[in-house]
Formats: structure tokens, C-alpha cells, sequence
């Protein structure tokens, strides 16, 4: 097997063809889009290869045949006919303002306009001028024009800590974009892509014909790699790993069709030959934490989210559901989807074990008010869990909700609700990138919480003393017989009963019971 270079942060098609690098071929997909349709938008989360695929368009339509040889569209594509390109990419740096923005799009203009060849212009506004680009640009080059942005929403995103700012940047971008259905006649093929989903009133208001593919099954796979291209086109750099670890880790994201992985990940991954979450540590999602410790969200729930598609795309600027926001942003996809007529259910979950564990040690720092507390905690659990130390583990987690300061108890909305206690107990565990089973249904019941571990299953129902008779956690698993599930598998089984009071806020029970599977 031949090895070749890891495209590791290239995003230009040229460059990565002409070093010979690794490269899982999208131009089949390329076409089928050009043949179905003239108007695109697609939502994919940070480092998915969003501008690789675009890049990727640009050169199909400039006609660089060289650079396709080898390729689906190859022997399917009009080389003769090339066609004008116009690039808007907001993908780098930090827009603090509306002016800044402005100025940002202007010079973007004058960049195409040169690349292009054409005179100066001759309107003085963005619309304007961006019209203008678009006919003379036809005119030039006889060929109807091909408009592609990326990053389309990036200066609103960075600003949403600043709802007035990330406003402004909402109407200088629709400003722009409105140019493109109004242009209709010089343009014959327009995409936009980005991180989120703003819905078409606020960011898009007229441009109605533009085909939202984020959620069409046939186009799951548009970006990211799939299984088979794994074990296709990387076979060489699978030796020495273990591949259903590799599928655990990194594997998962759905877009109602097929999952695939992120490319960055396996990338890193083939280069450093460790599992490590290198998508997550590229980016602290900040923002992210903070509206889910406002919102109180009970963070076992995470898990299993229930959506209708109308609140997916329902995102503004004045209106972020936080299942859309963690869905676009790739903390949530699908993992089923329940049609009702005209309308469709989905089925949140997490990803993979990447994102599982990540996103809890990052909530973890926000439930405890420490961000040092949470680390030293999971490891110690871990060591615990493989020496089945029950005793090590009550003591453990009274030890660190004692140690949580009481002025942050008394500062903290987050700690006063039911579900606290809970949320910071399944977060350890999920952190630690185990697999756990949430509400996990028996036949007299539900489990709140199953993980499965070194060959041993471990069975967890919590109860708040102040709302249930202490000593009824473990009672309920025992008389519920919770473990017959489990006893096929032959594994020893742990029942564990957890019981937390408000009053005291602390671990207040922590009884166990083992049995042979």
C-alpha cells in the first residue's frame, strides 16, 4: 500500500493535487448538483471541508481539466465552456462592526474585480457594486457568472456575545446576498455555505429559490468521509489502529443520510497516531457553554434530544433554540427521524465518544465553577471504577460537591435546580468518554443511568432525598429487577443507588449491591 501526504489544513483543490495528497473524491457529488439545480446553501459544523468542496467547484467551472484527471467528473464535464467565478469568503479574521464589515466586502469586491480583469467600478454602494460585478463579469467573459460564498455567517457568529453588533452584521450581509436572486439572469450557479442555519426571513429575505441540501439524505456525505472512504482511500494509514475505535471516536455525523467522520480528525489522527479529541480542542465552544448552564439544561438529556425540523432552522440572532445551535454546530446529529405527514421528527444524540466526553468536561467546568476541580475528579474515577472501589467512589463524589465553594452554591442559578446534582454526577462519567446508557428501558422500567466498562455493568438510579424516602434508590433497581437486561452478557453486575439532598448539597447515599451476570 502507497502512502501519501495528509492534507492537513488544505483547503485549495490545486495545491492539493498537485502535492499528491489524499483525496476522497466529492467531484461526483459536484455534478450531480450542477445538473439538479442553479442555487445552493449548506450548513456543515467548523472543519467539516466546507472550503474544500467550494474550492473544489471553482476550479470544475474555471475548466482546469488537469487537475480532475483520475476523477468522477473527468470524462462527465465540458471542458471547453469556462465560466467567470466570483469568491466571498469570510472565513478570516474577527469583524468587530458594521463599518469593519463594509470594508471587508468591499475589498473582497476588489479582489474578484482584479482577478477578473475588469475596470474599476462605477457604483459607490456594496449592492451596487456587487451587482455590477456580476454583469460585468457575464459580459467579459460571455459565460453566465458562478457565485460562491463561504463562511457566509461567520462575522455574525463571532458577535453573538453582542446581540446589537451581530444585528448590524445580519443586515450588512443580507445587503449583499439580496444582489443574488436579483441577479438571477447573469448567475448560473450560485452556493453558500457555513456553520448555522439563519433562517430565510432574516438573512436570506427574497432569495427564495436558494435549495437548503443541509438536511437532504442524498447530500449527507457531501462533506466528511464515509466508512467505505476510509477503508478505500486510506487503507495505508490504517495498520497499527484499531478500527472500531477509530469508528467510536470519530464516526457518527448524520445529516439524514449517511454518517461520516470529520475530516480533521482522522487526519490528526493518522499523523499522530493517538486518539485525542483534536476537532473539540480546536475550538472552546464558550458561547455554547454558557447558554446551556443559563438554560439549565439537564445535561443527561443532551443524549437524546427530540426536534422537529421546523426548530432546527428556526435560528436568529433574537431566537437560538439550543438544540439548533448544538445541532449546527456538531455537538448534536441525527440519529433517527419520524415522518408525520408534512412534517419530520428527529432524534438527537451525540456524535461519537470525541464529543461525548469533550463537551461534558467543558460542562463540568461550568456546573462546578472550577475548571482544575473536574480533571483531577475523572481520572480519579476512572482508577476507581477498574478497581471496583464503591467505597473510593461515595467518597470521591462527597468529597467534591463538599468541595464546591458555597458562595458559588448561592451565586449560581444552575446549582439551585432538581436536576443539578444529576447532571454533575452522569457528566464525570461521560467525560471520561465511557459508554452510557441513559433512561436505558427494562421491562418494569427505566434505568437512569447504565455504563458498561472493563467487562462490568454498573446500574445507577439517583433520587433527591427531600422528594423520595432515602434508601429508595436502590431499592427501586432491586425490586424493578433492572439487571435481568443485563444478564445475558455474563458480565457482573453493580447496583448502585445515589441519593443527593439540596439542603445539605451533598451526596447523602450511596448504597451498592453486586451480583454474576
Amino acid at each position: 500500500m502507497f502512502r501519501q501526504k495528509l492534507p492537513i489544513g488544505i483547503q485549495t483543490f490545486a495545491r492539493l493535487r498537485e502535492d499528491d495528497c489524499y483525496y476522497v473524491d466529492k467531484t461526483g457529488i459536484a455534478l450531480q448538483l450542477i445538473a439538479e439545480g442553479s442555487y445552493y446553501f449548506l450548513s456543515r459544523p467548523r472543519r467539516f471541508g466546507k472550503s474544500l468542496f467550494l474550492d473544489t467547484l471553482a476550479e470544475l467551472f474555471e475548466g482546469n481539466e488537469p487537475l480532475f484527471r483520475g476523477l468522477a467528473a473527468h470524462g462527465a464535464w465540458n471542458w471547453s465552456r469556462r465560466h467567470p467565478v466570483i469568491r466571498i469568503s469570510f472565513g478570516g479574521g474577527v469583524l468587530e462592526d458594521r463599518t469593519a464589515l463594509d470594508g471587508r466586502i468591499d475589498d473582497l469586491l476588489q479582489i474578484n474585480a482584479q482577478r477578473l480583469g475588469l475596470p474599476a467600478f462605477q457604483s459607490a454602494d456594496i449592492p451596487g457594486r456587487f451587482a455590477e460585478l456580476i454583469r460585468e463579469a457575464e459580459r467579459q467573459a460571455g459565460q453566465r457568472v458562478v457565485v460562491l460564498v463561504d463562511e457566509y455567517d461567520k462575522p455574525i457568529l463571532d458577535n453573538l456575545t453582542r446581540p446589537e453588533i451581530a444585528r448590524a452584521m445580519r443586515d450588512g450581509l443580507r445587503n449583499l446576498y439580496s444582489v443574488i436572486k436579483d441577479s438571477d439572469a447573469h448567475i448560473r450557479f450560485a452556493m453558500l455555505t457555513g456553520v448555522s442555519k439563519f433562517s430565510k426571513v432574516s438573512l436570506f429575505s427574497g432569495l427564495n429559490n436558494l435549495n437548503d441540501i443541509t438536511l437532504d439524505g442524498r447530500y449527507s456525505a457531501i462533506c466528511g468521509y464515509t466508512d467505505e472512504d476510509v477503508d478505500a482511500v486510506f487503507a495505508a494509514e490504517l495498520p497499527g489502529l484499531d478500527r472500531d475505535e477509530i469508528r467510536a471516536w470519530y464516526n457518527g455525523y448524520n445529516w439524514a443520510g449517511t454518517s461520516v467522520y470529520n475530516p480533521f480528525d482522522l487526519l490528526l489522527l493518522f499523523q499522530k497516531r493517538e486518539f485525542r479529541p483534536y476537532w473539540f480542542e480546536t475550538g472552546t465552544p464558550t458561547f455554547l457553554i454558557e447558554q446551556l448552564l443559563a438554560r439549565r439544561v439537564f445535561t443527561p438529556d443532551l443524549s437524546r434530544v427530540v426536534a422537529m425540523e421546523t426548530l432546527l432552522s428556526s435560528f436568529d440572532v433574537d431566537c437560538m433554540p439550543v438544540e439548533a445551535l448544538m445541532f449546527q454546530t456538531g455537538y448534536l446529529t441525527i440519529d433517527s427521524l419520524l415522518r408525520m405527514g408534512g412534517r419530520i421528527e428527529y432524534t438527537l444524540k451525540y456524535p461519537n465518544l470525541e464529543v461525548q466526553a469533550s463537551l461534558n468536561g467543558a460542562l463540568l467546568e461550568g456546573l462546578t465553577g472550577d475548571p482544575l476541580l473536574p480533571g483531577r475528579q475523572t481520572g480519579q474515577l476512572y482508577r476507581l471504577l477498574l478497581a471496583n472501589d464503591f467505597q473510593g467512589l461515595a467518597a470521591l463524589f462527597t468529597a467534591f460537591f463538599a468541595g464546591i465553594p458555597h458562595d458559588w452554591y448561592r451565586n449560581n442559578p444552575i446549582a439551585q435546580y432538581e436536576g443539578y446534582y444529576a447532571s454533575v454526577f452522569y457528566s464525570h462519567f461521560a467525560a471520561l468518554g465511557l459508554d452510557v446508557r441513559l433512561e436505558d428501558t427494562t421491562s418494569h422500567g427505566r434505568i437512569d443511568m447504565t455504563v458498561l466498562f472493563n467487562a462490568q455493568v454498573y446500574l445507577f438510579e439517583f433520587k433527591v432525598v427531600e422528594l423520595a424516602p432515602e434508601g429508595r434508590a436502590l431499592q427501586q433497581i432491586v425490586e424493578r429487577d433492572y439487571a435481568g437486561k443485563y444478564h445475558a452478557r455474563g458480565e457482573p453486575i453493580h447496583l448502585v443507588g445515589v441519593e443527593f439532598s439540596r439542603e445539605s448539597r451533598s451526596v447523602v447515599g450511596f448504597e451498592v449491591e453486586s451480583k454474576q451476570g
